[in-house]
């Protein structure tokens, strides 16, 4: 058994042995546990690095607990939605109004129910999407003071976004984040929702 343990710690990193023998030494059996000290002694690493790895480690723990706290709960999820749907069928109902005035007469009756679903998709993704690249937040967003970020916190990028916007077209998709503080469309782009703390202050 030991044996076996020695050869699966020399596949280990030595970040990996070092959160072994410190911060997760609780999670694996003596055997486990010794191998790795056995394997950090054979490649000669030495304490300062110990040390300052399993600093690394227990921050990047901390920060994570921090953002789990700061995730917003299925209720403003909730609110998020309705207010969300609100604006954005406002949207849809302006653009129709404006594009029937424009091309209303030159679109063949046939064509305009496929007209309709363009505009409906283009202003759903157009709204989630332009908003959330510039402002990590939706309008339902600024008015709870919460934002979009990446699952370690930081800014999300456009694919990032685009990947969210994406996923928001799954089914059932709007519903998730009742049963999950973290919706599909949050799981999926490895992003979620918190609190915006800068507004808060």
């Amino acid at each position: 058994m030991s044996t076996d343990f020695k050869d699966i710690m020399s596949k280990r990193t030595d970040e990996e042995l070092i959160k072994i023998v410190t911060v997760d030494r609780d999670g694996y059996q003596s055997l486990a546990v010794i191998a790795a000290e056995e394997e950090i002694k054979n490649r000669n690493i030495d304490t300062e690095k110990v040390e300052q790895v399993e600093s690394e480690i227990k921050a990047e723990i901390e920060e994570k607990k921090n953002l789990n706290d700061k995730t917003v709960n299925s209720l403003i999820r909730f609110v998020h939605f309705i207010i969300d749907v609100v604006i954005w069928w406002i949207i849809v109902y302006i653009l129709a109004i404006i594009l029937d005035t424009i091309l209303g007469l030159s679109i063949p009756k046939e064509h305009q129910s496929l007209s309709a679903y363009v505009i409906i998709f283009v202003s759903f993704f157009c709204y989630y999407y332009i908003m959330e690249v510039t402002c990590q937040k939706t309008v339902a967003k600024f008015i709870t003071k919460t934002k979009v970020v990446t699952k370690n916190g930081r800014k999300p990028t456009k694919s990032d976004i685009l990947a969210r916007t994406f996923c928001r077209l799954i089914p059932l998709d709007q519903i998730s984040f009742l049963f999950t503080r973290n919706g599909f469309h949050d799981r999926l782009s490895n992003t979620q929702v918190i609190k915006d703390e800068k507004i808060e202050k």
